[in-house]
């Protein structure tokens, strides 16, 4: 969150950056109950001035009548004190609550803009491949070449979910054990996360645990949920923790299965592995020192790019617009693969689609999980932190498949997964693995 005082001192900046985010937060409101707090503090430090003033004249010597003036006069400030006390503690909630809606200021080189749409391409790399054959897309291979059952998958758990099967299981794999050493190369510390957060751990990211607009699967009577990315676990790792200066900037990687709810989610282009309610994802997260997070932030997307370029996939890099970046967000970058099964009409070779992003979210995180560094001043001062995809796995496989298809109907595996997976090509099954899946219509 931001720091009231700063919203304050910069009331007409913070709602202008509220509006050009298109986010609904109300900042006359949080100075309103930041000056109320501050009155009903300095009134209840005046009255336990009083209290203390009070204590002190009842250790002198007093005759009986002037010590009962004094014991009706000491009840009287305690229950004052009792009511400001209440009356504070309801300021200090609601500002809490007010102030969390506030979203980051956006770094001053953001496009303004309300939808992707909007976004501003900054570069490209690769060149999108051009078939002598019709492509499919990856719901078509991935169901021909027998690697991905969403019809079972929806049987079993619902829609947007799905079965891995055959080379599909072991290309997952890859997948991550390619981006693991890449990162691991970098020097990060690595991690695999718990699946499950506690609800305030998740609030400190940005993310909402409740309600209909929530992306993140509440658990009943928990207190706790299932996370939706490893950044909200990388995130909490520290919380209310004071870190050495010395040792900064920490670089995190986790692995994780990732579930979300993807509410009000649809379209033609969410359908198959680009948009599901589970899928296993590698994320980088970074606490440093404020002046180092522009320039960590630089390195987190060329990892990004690293990752990209050596899978041979063409990609694209935009800078978010306002109205596309999360609350949390300073700054944030898309890496957005070529995916020639989104071809339509208006792009009849296929188009781009998000495979990672990477964020810097200055200390809005950092004061909402109160994580600090001791500073050489002897002060404690809110870190910076920083995070960002490695490997989304379904995106990704989706993007290999997509572009390494070949007219026979396999699938190159890209050169840099091969020692991982074992094998160069996933080709058509001479017989079915399994019984082809028919949907029984008996009525029960």
């Amino acid at each position: 969150m931001l720091d009231n005082r700063f919203i304050k001192e910069n009331l007409q900046a913070v709602k202008e950056n509220i509006k050009n985010r298109n986010m609904n937060a109300d900042a006359d409101l949080v100075v309103s109950l930041y000056d109320q707090r501050t009155a009903a503090v300095t009134e209840l430090q005046g009255w336990q001035q009083k209290k203390n003033e009070n204590a002190a004249a009842m250790k002198q010597k007093l005759d009986p009548e002037t010590r009962q003036k004094y014991i009706d006069e000491g009840k009287q400030i305690k229950d004052k004190i009792s009511t400001l006390e209440a009356s504070l503690s309801d300021i200090e909630a609601k500002l809490d609550d007010a102030a969390r809606q506030i979203p980051n200021m956006a770094h001053p080189d953001v496009p303004i803009g309300k939808v992707d749409t909007e976004n501003l391409e900054v570069k490209k790399v690769g060149t999108p491949r051009k078939f002598d054959f019709k492509p499919k897309d990856h719901v078509a291979l991935g169901e021909s070449l027998d690697l991905i059952d969403f019809d079972r998958g929806t049987k079993v758990s619902g829609p947007k979910f799905y079965y891995l099967k055959n080379e599909a299981v072991f290309l997952e794999e890859a997948l991550i054990m390619y981006a693991l050493n890449i990162l691991r190369k970098h020097g990060f510390t690595t991690f695999i996360t718990p699946d499950v957060a506690k609800e305030e751990i998740l609030k400190g990211i940005g993310f909402n645990p409740r309600g209909n607009e929530s992306n993140v699967y509440a658990i009943e009577d928990e207190g706790t949920c299932l996370v939706a990315t490893a950044e909200i676990t990388l995130g909490g790792f520290h919380s209310g923790e004071v870190l050495d200066k010395n040792r900064l900037p920490l670089f995190y990687c986790g692995l994780s299965h990732c579930f979300r709810r993807e509410a009000g989610a649809a379209g033609h282009f969410s359908k198959g592995l680009y948009r599901v309610h589970q899928f296993d994802k590698v994320e980088m997260f970074v606490y440093c020192l404020p002046e180092q997070s522009d320039e960590i932030h630089e390195k987190l997307r060329l990892i990004e790019e690293e990752i990209f370029t050596g899978l041979g996939i063409p990609f694209r890099v935009v800078d978010t617009c306002t109205g596309d970046l999360g609350a949390p967000a300073y700054r944030k970058w898309d890496l957005e693969a070529w995916m020639p099964g989104r071809a339509d009409e208006e792009h009849p070779d296929g188009d781009y689609g998000e495979v990672t992003s990477t964020s810097n979210c200055t200390d809005y995180q950092a004061r909402r999980l109160n994580v600090k560094f001791h500073d050489d001043d002897g002060k404690n001062k809110y870190v910076h932190m920083l995070n960002g995809t490695a490997i989304a796995v379904g995106r990704a496989m989706l993007a290999i498949m997509e572009n390494y298809q070949n007219a026979d109907g396999s699938i190159t595996v890209p050169e840099a997964l091969v020692p991982f997976c074992g094998f160069d090509k996933i080709g058509p099954k001479t017989e079915v693995s399994s019984p082809v899946y028919v949907p029984s219509k008996t009525k029960k």
